[in-house]
């Protein structure tokens, strides 16, 4: 009997084995092209994983010795809230509801204070703009913490949503004792990082980096998932894995796109404004 030759096809739950070994082989070629290209050592990955997607303004940045962080005072706020909110949601399993109607508002509230934050800030960098107040490191930090945190909260139900078979539709956020040890916790992390202390900057800093991967592959693997119709059809890890990979090569094309684009303008991996 004469075989017919394995095709690399994607059947509903499940996925080919050419298929994973191709995810896996591009996932490595990416993977390892971006490090070769980027800054050496551990800071200096983070360093261009941050160039991707913030200015990386100096003055706007907390520093471990006479370098700043990967990601500015608001970006580190924003994007270490999200992954102590993915933590703690963590902890709650496959709830898929989005936060109930009255801590939504809360959570708009945070955004509105984050945007209203960011629009002054930036109309300090425009000769003679008007502005209402004069920019602080420590208001970007909170305002960057809370909207990270409603971010979380937003993006981990629209992922069990749509991506396990066995989710449930309790609201991941509904009662103000969660938003109380959010905000504890908030407050928490807010505190160790405005401390600037070198050795707790060090690892946050990685952290939150990390984050904006995280965060990125989490959203492409949702999309993958849509666009191969594989939403709402894994059990565990081991069977979601290749849509994962798939989210992660994406998500690490964009920022190897937004650094090739930004390093083609500026000719540098300093953030704007630096000497």
């Amino acid at each position: 009997m004469v075989q017919t030759m394995t095709t690399i096809t994607i059947h509903r739950g499940q996925f080919s084995l050419p298929l994973k070994i191709l995810l896996a082989v591009v996932a490595g070629a990416v993977l390892v092209t971006w490090m070769y290209y980027t800054p050496p050592g551990l800071l200096g990955k983070a360093d261009a994983i941050g160039y991707a997607v913030c200015h990386r303004i100096s003055a706007r940045s907390f520093f471990i010795g006479d370098r700043p962080l990967p990601l500015c005072v608001r970006c580190s706020g924003m994007y270490l809230g999200a992954l102590l909110g993915f933590l703690y949601l963590f902890r709650q399993g496959r709830q898929g509801g989005l936060p109930t109607l009255k801590i939504s508002l809360v959570l708009g509230a945070f955004l509105l204070a984050f945007g209203f934050d960011g629009v002054n800030s930036y109309l300090h960098l425009v000769p003679n703009a008007p502005t209402l107040y004069e920019p602080q490191n420590w208001l970007r930090l909170m305002t960057g913490t809370a909207l990270g945190m409603g971010m979380a909260s937003m993006l981990y139900p629209i992922f069990n949503q749509s991506m396990w078979a066995d989710w449930n539709n309790i609201p991941v956020l509904h009662s103000w004792r969660q938003m109380l040890e959010l905000f504890v916790l908030a407050s928490l992390l807010i505190a160790i990082v405005w401390s600037q202390n070198p050795l707790i900057l060090y690892p946050l800093a990685l952290l939150s980096a990390g984050t904006v991967v995280l965060m990125l592959t989490l959203i492409y693997s949702i999309v993958w998932a849509m666009l191969t119709k594989q939403e709402n059809h894994f059990h565990g890890l081991s069977d979601m894995w290749p849509i994962l990979l798939a989210g992660l090569i994406t998500a690490m094309l964009q920022i190897g796109l937004m650094d090739i684009g930004r390093f083609a303008l500026t000719g540098t991996w300093a953030g704007f404004f630096s000497s």
